[in-house]
């Protein structure tokens, strides 16, 4: 409600003295307030009221002093990478007081498998050794190679594309003569050597001649120097044995010797250590005969072991009558 009105004075007369003060005070209080604003009028005023009121903001900027407002005075604990007013309005990826990549100066790398996707399964590498033939083998480059094998006098197979002992006991035979590895296997090394037509030197010069190489376990058949048949061999295997009451050791002398007696058949070994088959002695009781065992390592108790196919030819085709001299070295 409207003020009550104040009772009317009657007025009082100002001295001159005092009236030339008040009239400097006024003066002065018109200069500090700021010379050149002219007062609103009384309609202006009602004017003003009857308008949207001024929000806060615009309140602060009419009443702040033009020489402070230019420029802010930012407080000491506010970060000096605040965004200004200016890119306030600008909105950012980056949240309020962290760097971008940009402002740091360099890119970050993502994680190693951010675009590498599934890892892959692993995939088995290839077997080497795949195309390789060996006991069980079967095909044309069986029969190559048997047809090969017998071809450079290698004995024990035949030509039928199926990769059997018989073969084995060739491809063995093979390997002792050109040093390699005795493992029955036809790798790079095996099919060189018989590419390269490897076959082992006699040691004799003339005559007839069954020649034994213990180092490399190889039965030759010679005749006149040159080896006619070479065949896988096992001979005794250096191992202390008892038998009858005796301690024997299971060698094979080396020597020049000749075919003594010989069994036409199985023959039951006197120190009953087995059968030999077709055997043929030619020192005491060291014979060379056919068994069904014959490894590409020593293994004998001192006789020299061919398969009994080996025999076969020894007695059939080559002969080795009593006299024929044996070898061994």
């Amino acid at each position: 409600m409207p003020a009550a009105p104040t009772p009317r004075r009657r007025p009082t007369a100002v001295p001159a003295g005092l009236g030339l003060i008040l009239a400097g005070l006024l003066a002065l209080g018109g200069c500090s307030q700021g010379s050149g604003t002219a007062a609103p009028d009384r309609s202006a005023s009602a004017s003003a009221t009857s308008t949207t009121a001024p929000t806060r903001e615009a309140t602060a900027t009419a009443t702040a002093d033009p020489a402070t407002s230019a420029t802010p005075t930012v407080p000491a604990d506010v970060p000096t990478d605040v965004p200004t007013d200016e890119a306030a309005g600008e909105p950012t990826d980056a949240p309020t007081g962290a760097p971008t990549d940009e402002a740091e100066g360099h890119a970050t790398e993502p994680p190693a498998d951010a675009d590498a996707g599934p890892t892959p399964a692993p995939t088995e590498r290839p077997d080497p050794t795949a195309d390789y033939l060996r006991p069980g083998s079967s095909g044309e480059r069986v029969s190559e190679l048997q047809q090969a094998l017998v071809d450079l006098g290698y004995r024990g197979t035949g030509v039928d594309g199926s990769f059997g002992a018989g073969t084995t006991q060739a491809v063995w035979a093979l390997q002792k003569a050109a040093g390699l590895a005795r493992d029955g296997v036809v790798g790079p090394a095996t099919l060189a050597a018989v590419e390269d037509g490897v076959r082992p030197k006699a040691r004799s010069t003339s005559g007839h001649v069954l020649e034994f190489d213990v180092a490399r376990q190889l039965v030759l058949l010679v005749d006149d120097g040159t080896v006619g048949a070479i065949m896988n061999a096992s001979s005794g295997n250096g191992d202390e044995f008892e038998a009858k009451g005796h301690t024997y050791w299971a060698t094979t002398p080396t020597g020049s010797y000749a075919v003594g007696r010989q069994v036409d058949g199985n023959y039951a070994s006197g120190l009953e250590l087995g059968d030999m088959y077709r055997p043929k002695f030619f020192n005491g009781g060291i014979a060379v005969h056919g068994s069904p065992s014959v490894p590409a390592w020593p293994a004998s108790h001192g006789c020299v072991r061919v398969t009994n196919a080996s025999i076969n030819y020894i007695w059939d085709v080559w002969g080795a009558p009593p006299g024929t001299r044996v070898l061994v070295y």
